[in-house]
């Protein structure tokens, strides 16, 4: 039976210190400590404001919220992209200074290269960033292996050889997953990979990810739309508000792994949704009452 516990905004911490991976008082692995973004300097369009996240080793988290909210930008933070205006972030218990290595990232266009096949494909991270680069020349037979075995863990075993214009946009995606885990990281990103595929596509996805997760455990972030998504495929969804970002509920959700379509459809899990478009609409509410006040 799926159990969820919101954590409402009152109730959050101002620095959280309870979510450590490791047992109690271990440091988590990712931190966001009153992190704050503006674009075009403190003066600016403020993105982020006072945001707080602390993630364990190898949990699977999803960020979710009104659009234009921050949720791109967080992520942007947390890989080294973006520095912050104000707070810090660490990962791995190391400040973020710069691009991280230990990252993978997949995004809503699989931005596969049309004149690679798809094995190809999986391997180019290996073939740009370092050490993987010298890596590769050494093991060049070893990541081969690995990249096949990671095609066929997602179904496209048959398909190495085949261009993307070859392949469905569902494929290309699960392409792209591969293309995202074939240097290890220590900490995936996902930002709406599933959100252009149509409904059946997608949820055949979500069972596809979480096959991966469940052998690999990686930690993950997930930022979505798509709430019933986010409940299937996460332990912790966060809450934010409308711009500027920041975490206003936080949501355990309990429910055995692996999970099938069929668990959305539990009452609890409704429930659980539910209650989360409820928070994101109260805040979308507030947000265009304060701009029709501001306007007038």
């Amino acid at each position: 039976m799926l159990a969820f516990s919101p954590t409402p905004a009152s109730a959050l911490p101002s620095a959280p210190q309870g979510d450590a991976g490791g047992g109690p008082g271990a440091a988590p692995f990712v931190k966001l400590d009153g992190v704050s973004l503006s674009y075009g300097g403190p003066e600016g369009l403020k993105a982020l404001s006072n945001t707080h996240m602390a993630i364990e080793k190898g949990r699977f988290v999803a960020v979710v919220g009104p659009s234009g909210c921050g949720k791109s930008s967080l992520m942007k933070l947390v890989t080294g992209l973006l520095p912050p205006t104000e707070g810090s972030i660490s990962v791995g218990g190391a400040k973020v200074a710069g691009p991280l290595k230990i990252v993978g990232m997949a995004f809503q266009n699989p931005t596969l290269l049309p004149w690679r096949p798809l094995l190809s494909n999986v391997m180019l991270p290996l073939e740009i960033v370092q050490p993987h680069r010298t890596r590769l020349r050494a093991h060049k037979a070893e990541y081969l292996r690995k990249a096949r075995d990671l095609l066929e863990t997602v179904g496209l075993g048959e398909f190495e050889d085949k261009f993307p214009w070859m392949l469905s946009g569902g494929m290309q995606q699960r392409a792209n997953l591969c293309r995202s885990l074939i240097h290890d990281p220590d900490l995936l990103m996902l930002d709406e990979p599933f959100g252009a595929l149509d409904a059946f596509t997608r949820e055949e996805l979500w069972g596809v990810l979480q096959e991966v997760w469940m052998e690999r455990r990686f930690t993950c972030i997930l930022v979505t739309h798509d709430l019933r998504e986010a409940a299937f495929l996460a332990d912790t969804i966060y809450v934010m508000s409308a711009r500027p970002g920041t975490i206003i509920a936080k949501h355990e959700v309990d429910l055995p792994r692996p999970r099938t379509v069929d668990s959305t459809f539990e009452p609890r899990f409704v429930d659980l949704v539910h209650t989360i478009r409820s928070q994101i609409a109260q805040v979308r509410n507030e947000a265009k009452q304060a701009a029709k006040a501001k306007a007038s």
